[in-house]
């Protein structure tokens, strides 16, 4: 976990330390035997599920099921949060 101080937006300030992934899989995607492209961490569950330059964008659909605002890459050196309903990146 890291710490990160945003005011861009009140999701991403509500982010007080990133969740960071140790599962290098779309866990909707295995279960579908589908294949994934780069990964993100939703910052409420910590699920780690695919981004939307993969075929079933399952982070996305996370996002319009569950309502959790705000994501974090998973891929190894890449440091930024995404706000999905204030649509703000932030790098950390």
């Amino acid at each position: 976990m890291h710490e990160i101080d945003l005011s861009f937006c009140q999701h991403l300030q509500a982010v007080k330390e990133v969740k960071l992934s140790n599962n290098h899989v779309c866990e909707a995607c295995i279960k579908q035997g589908t294949q994934w492209f780069h990964l993100r961490t939703c910052q409420t569950c910590g699920i780690t599920l695919c981004c939307d330059q993969s075929d079933e964008q399952h982070m996305t659909k996370h996002y319009h099921a569950e309502h959790h605002p705000v994501i974090a890459s998973a891929q190894p050196g890449e440091r930024w949060l995404w706000c999905y309903p204030d649509e703000q990146f932030a790098e950390y």
